[in-house]
Parts: C-alpha cells; structure tokens; sequence
C-alpha cells in the first residue's frame, strides 16, 4: 500500500509542477492585437493622386532614392525599398518600404497609392566560443575561449503607424510628380 501511495504522491507533485510552470510561463489573456484594428477611415496608408500610375510609382521611387532607401523590387505598379539604421551600438534598425500605385477611375489619370513600412529591430548576441578536447585517461575537457561569435537576432518587428511618418513621405512624393506639361 504505501508503495502505491508513494507513486500517487510522486504523480500529483509532477503534476502540480508542471501546473505551476505553465502558469509562469503563460502571458496573461487580453484582447488580441487584431482586435485593435479599427480601420478607421482617418488612417489611413494611402493617397490620391492626380497622376497617372506610372508617373505616380516613379515619384515615389524617387522620394525613397532621394532619403537613401535601397531599392529591392522596383515594377510599374509596385516598390519595396529598404534603409538600415544603427541608433545604438549593438542595436540596427531596418526599415522596409512598400508602395503599390492602382490606377483610379477608368481614365487612367488618376492613381491611389498604397505605402506601408515595416520597421525590424536586431540586437547584437555575443556568443563564446569554447573548445573541447578529449584526453582518454581524463575524459573530455571543455577550455573556454575568450574569442566570440557576434550575430544580429530580431528582437522585434513593427508596422509603421498611420501619421506624419507618411505624410512627409507623401508630400515628398506629390514634389516629384511632373507638374502639368513638364515630363520627369
């Protein structure tokens, strides 16, 4: 009997345990983040344009040229561009663009815009390095090292809020657009 006893014992304390990990280890319940989007007519990521697509997508080529984005995929229609930061020392920033120009009305000389930017933010890990020797009379040695491997790890990654971020970018954008009888 008190065998049977002992695994019960052993079996509700596990299970306590494990209880008790999973309730540190959890993150408390709240409202889930999509429940946040309001989509909310005021903002918004996106523009009109009395241009032609074109003419649009290639203003907003050169506003992100001009601020020192990176181009990446550059089409009619569509742009991503990218820019890297280092506000700190062991702290990057990357900052990726995206633009898509849909024409507007069934003329073609009107585009709406559609910008979003993505912001990911690395920090540096150092990791040791350490080498492990065998010997055969002592068993295996580990000798720590001082020499490192540093790598940049995603802490974190964020959509740009609707605001002044893309209004400057958008008044940036309506400066570069040609200006009635003037070609770029």
């Amino acid at each position: 009997m008190s065998w049977r006893c002992a695994e019960v014992y052993r079996f509700l304390t596990a299970l306590l345990f494990s209880g008790v990990l999973a309730a540190c280890g959890s993150t408390p319940r709240g409202v889930a983040v999509y429940q946040n989007e309001g989509f909310e007519a005021n903002e918004t990521f996106s523009r009109l344009f009395d241009a032609p697509v074109d003419a649009t997508c290639e203003a907003a080529r050169r506003a992100l040229l001009s601020q020192g984005y990176q181009m990446g995929t550059v089409k009619r229609d569509f742009i991503s561009a990218s820019k890297h930061f280092q506000p700190a020392g062991e702290v990057h920033v990357q900052i990726v663009f995206n633009v898509v120009c849909a024409p507007e009305g069934g003329e073609g000389k009107v585009a709406m815009v559609y910008v979003n930017a993505i912001q990911d933010r690395y920090a540096l890990k150092k990791n040791p390095n350490s080498a492990t020797v065998g010997v055969a009379a002592l068993g295996s040695v580990s000798i720590p090292l001082t020499a490192t491997d540093d790598s940049l790890v995603k802490v974190a990654s964020e959509t740009i809020p609707a605001g002044p971020f893309y209004d400057r970018f958008f008044a940036l954008m309506q400066r570069n657009l040609p200006q009635p009888g003037e070609e770029h």
